[in-house]
């Protein structure tokens, strides 16, 4: 399945979960106030914008920001929200695509580099970074930690979330350093009010997930170097526990 595939209508308009999981307030505030930290009164761009759920409450803090998108669906779904005069967006690879101007600030939040399925394509999004950036630019990843600890013996798949209505999945391919997250919602009064089977809806998602120490070599790659790493956006202590981290990498000065 390839990302346009993915990255679908219905993908698109079930995406937005207005105040709970990635829009809850105490998910998205902290985001969007340390981004506006990090741009220092600069242009931002962001890689695979989706539906805007960062950039447009970003926009909206005063930061200019510019987004690239490969899903038209989901860029369709953007701009019932914002049109292009408040947040121009550009169709195509975050890996390769190149947009106008200079900026301060590039980001890439939730997971959303691990879609990027080869390593090659990786560390060629980090060079589309810096090919952005102005002198001192920061290009800011946040990504989570592969929980391969907890693999059981002889098993390939772990549980990382399992809660009424919901249970998400990833499956681990550790020879090609690969992933497939499966996600399972349930909606149990609609199937015993309905007896309808389709109240189960299945979805999933291929990543290649990136240690963190590959993650800064890919950056030193782009002419990064590691600025901070935490394990969240309000500055949380990055440990070998953390489950995902915000990384902050910069161009040197001149």
């Amino acid at each position: 399945m390839t990302q346009q595939q993915l990255w679908d209508v219905d993908a698109a308009r079930s995406y937005d979960t207005p105040g709970t999981g990635m829009f809850a307030p105490d998910v998205l505030g902290p985001t969007v106030e340390r981004l506006a930290e990090l741009a220092a009164g600069k242009a931002a761009l962001e890689f695979a914008i989706g539906t805007g759920r960062v950039g447009i409450p970003l926009a909206g803090r005063g930061v200019p920001v510019t987004g690239i998108e490969l899903s038209e669906a989901m860029v369709a779904r953007l701009r019932e929200k914002a049109d292009e005069t408040a947040l121009p967006v550009v169709i195509g690879d975050m890996a390769t695509t190149v947009v106008p101007g200079t900026f301060g600030l590039v980001y890439l939040v939730f997971n959303t580099i691990s879609n990027l399925q080869t390593q090659d394509e990786q560390v060629e999004c980090f060079r589309n970074a810096a090919r952005h950036l102005g002198p001192g630019g920061r290009f800011v990843v946040e990504l989570w930690v592969p929980e391969l600890r907890r693999l059981p013996p002889g098993q390939s798949a772990t549980v990382w979330r399992s809660e009424s209505g919901y249970v998400g999945m990833d499956v681990y391919d550790v020879l090609e350093q690969r992933a497939v997250s499966h996600h399972s919602h349930f909606d149990a009064e609609e199937a015993h009010r309905t007896g309808r089977t389709d109240a189960v809806r299945l979805g999933l998602s291929p990543h290649r997930y990136i240690w963190p120490s590959e993650l800064d070599l890919m950056g030193r790659l782009g002419g990064f170097e590691l600025e901070s790493r935490h394990a969240d956006w309000s500055g949380a202590p990055f440990t070998a526990d953390s489950r995902s981290h915000v990384s902050v990498y910069r161009l040197p000065p001149s």
